[in-house]
């Protein structure tokens, strides 16, 4: 019985795969199973030894343990099927002068190797009465004169920090890019649009540092996750500077006319709280405050090309923002590119190693080459 029970729970467990989590709790275990599917994959073999040909449980258990096997590999099976459609998608759209240079989409065996790390400096590049805003600041390598990457982190507008999922910034800094992990003002203490006007203030420190830093001041792009998208997308579209290149949103609200009217699941996310502390209250008492704060709301077509990152299963913010700004974008005719990440959740890159950490960042590297005409 105990096999069975053990059997059956790894199968309720295959149902993060599948289905968006119901709260906050299973969201974070279905980050651990969709970046780690191979570990569950263990466990639901393991089951499947344990099967005992003695018992009259022994069918129930091989057949259980087998589905639930199955279910948690799809995020693998999903990123070997786009190991040939996402160079291809991306291909029409951002062309890159050297295919050989890229990274291969997935493979398999890299899921269980490690990840270089790049040493940084951290300083301050902001002042604001007295709070500091830091930098870490990842130099190209080799050392040399490189475009610049600034990565704003996640964290609902009111957590988070610079030193959050740091193995992207190593990993560009290694490929050549300069790379800007920043801080920003966050809430309640400040609100909407505080962290963009200190992105602004990031891009201009880096520019009057161009030197010491080896900073290309012709090619830099942002790169956000989760608010940290929002920003950064906004910044890229109403800062209007012509030295930003490109913008990428991993799975951040770009649509938030439409996102403060249709509001997630609150067991996963408490989103009238948030919008109460950083946009000073809901959709319906400061709808102007939502207008600024949506990048679907100030596109235009002199926006610079852009790329959406966002997980089928997210529970945090729904895929439909993505697919709102990217019909913006088309009709606008900006550059753009939307990976869909099938059965990846809020957090798909929580681990370069993982499926959709691999399939991401490969993305990534591709769109900033393109971009920056590396």
């Amino acid at each position: 019985m105990i096999k069975l029970i053990f059997a059956s729970a790894l199968l309720l467990l295959s149902m993060l795969v599948l289905f968006r989590a119901p709260t906050n709790f299973f969201w974070q275990v279905a980050v651990g199973i969709t970046n780690f599917p191979w570990v569950m994959m263990l466990l639901a073999g393991f089951a499947f030894y344990l099967g005992d040909r003695a018992s009259r449980l022994h069918w129930p258990v091989l057949i259980i343990s087998t589905a639930a096997f199955i279910i948690f590999s799809l995020p693998i099976i999903a990123a070997f099927r786009q190991t040939a459609t996402v160079p291809r998608a991306m291909q029409k759209i951002f062309p890159v002068k050297d295919e050989e240079g890229l990274p291969s989409v997935f493979n398999f065996f890299k899921m269980f190797g490690g990840n270089r790390q790049v040493n940084f400096q951290s300083f301050v590049y902001k002042h604001v009465g007295d709070h500091q805003l830091l930098v870490d600041f990842y130099p190209a390598l080799p050392r040399h004169t490189a475009p610049l990457v600034i990565i704003v982190h996640g964290g609902s507008w009111e957590s988070g920090d610079n030193k959050q999922l740091p193995e992207l910034n190593s990993y560009l800094a290694g490929k050549g890019y300069n790379v800007a992990a920043i801080t920003y003002r966050l809430a309640p203490a400040f609100r909407s649009p505080a962290p963009v006007e200190d992105v602004h203030d990031a891009i201009n420190y880096f520019l009057q540092h161009a030197e010491q830093y080896k900073i290309d001041t012709n090619n830099i792009v942002l790169i956000g996750r989760s608010a940290g998208g929002q920003i950064a997308l906004c910044a890229a579209y109403m800062l209007h500077l012509p030295n930003i290149k490109g913008v990428v949103n991993y799975y951040g609200p770009a649509d938030m006319v439409w996102g403060g009217q249709v509001k997630v699941n609150s067991a996963v996310l408490n989103t009238n709280k948030i919008y109460d502390e950083y946009f000073g209250g809901q959709y319906e008492q400061v709808p102007d405050k939502f207008r600024e704060s949506s990048a679907v709301a100030n596109a235009n077509s002199l926006s610079p090309p852009t790329l959406m990152i966002h997980g089928t299963i997210d529970p945090l913010v729904s895929i439909h923002h993505e697919e709102r700004l990217q019909k913006k974008l088309d009709s606008l005719g900006v550059k753009n590119c939307f990976l869909r990440l099938p059965f990846a959740t809020h957090g798909c890159d929580y681990s370069l190693k993982g499926p959709a950490g691999q399939v991401s960042r490969y993305a990534v590297l591709r769109f900033l080459n393109s971009v920056t005409n590396r």
